[in-house]
């Protein structure tokens, strides 16, 4: 797995869990709806650090624990 899935799985879960759809989320954490939209379609190939925080800050849940699953474990070597 890459990261950019890797980080959109992780917001597709916690969405889940919480019954947001992108849209709400987007509202809630003040990021563009459009930035939110290119994450959760896999449109966005590199989701800055600022935009993961923010949307965290959103969800209420840290940057440790965002990055804390098997989906970061998994990664792939990005070098080629």
């Amino acid at each position: 797995m890459r990261i950019t899935e890797a980080v959109k799985r992780r917001f597709e879960e916690l969405c889940y869990e919480r019954d947001l759809n992108f849209c709400k989320l987007a509202s809630i954490s003040g990021v563009p709806y459009t930035t939110v939209k290119s994450i959760f379609y896999g449109q966005s190939k590199n989701p800055g650090i600022a935009t993961i925080k923010k949307l965290c800050d959103g969800l209420e849940i840290s940057i440790p624990d965002f990055f804390d699953t098997e989906y970061f474990r998994a990664i792939e070597q990005e070098i080629e």
